[in-house]
């Protein structure tokens, strides 16, 4: 028979090693993810461009700083202005400046004008930009207020952006 001192150790023994799986498979597709990020943007070394790559889901997104808060804007040509979370703009210290109605896929919302210090892989900075600050928005809008401010052509699912002349 089965000595019951030992019983204990063994399940020890399992619980151990599904743990160590688990935290395994955790790393690892936290590697992937973030492989998957690192290869939808990227900076030509000759021209200085910035290239993004359509993500998983259909959409452009370009990394960078909102007041020092990391965030992954979605990049938004039919947007005409810059739009944040309330829970980010919160997060980074945004003052309301005003309020203001938009028109959104959803329906027109109320929210809140603001100014923020954006700051976006590639080198592309904008002091002070006049931002909506929307209470159900899920994630950060970059619109056409910065967008416009550059060159920008799309082919074969990548969106390239040139800081030169605004186009």
């Amino acid at each position: 028979m089965d000595d019951p001192a030992c019983e204990l150790p063994r399940s020890l023994k399992l619980v151990t090693v599904w743990l160590l799986l688990g935290a395994v498979v955790f790393l690892a597709v936290q590697a992937w993810q973030s492989q998957q990020q690192r290869a939808r943007f990227s900076v030509d070394a000759v021209s200085g461009a910035i290239e993004l790559r359509k993500g998983a889901d259909g959409h452009f997104h370009w990394p960078g700083t909102v007041n020092g808060i990391a965030v992954d804007f979605l990049v938004d040509t039919g947007a005409t202005g810059t739009a944040l979370p309330r829970a980010l703009a919160e997060r980074a210290g945004l003052v309301a400046e005003g309020t203001l109605q938009s028109s959104t896929a959803g329906g027109v919302v109320q929210g809140t004008l603001a100014r923020a210090d954006v700051v976006l892989q590639g080198g592309v900075r904008v002091d002070r930009l006049r931002v909506a600050v929307l209470p159900r928005l899920d994630s950060p809008l970059l619109g056409m207020d910065v967008l416009s401010k550059m060159r920008f052509t799309q082919n074969d699912g990548v969106l390239r952006l040139d800081a030169g002349e605004p186009r």
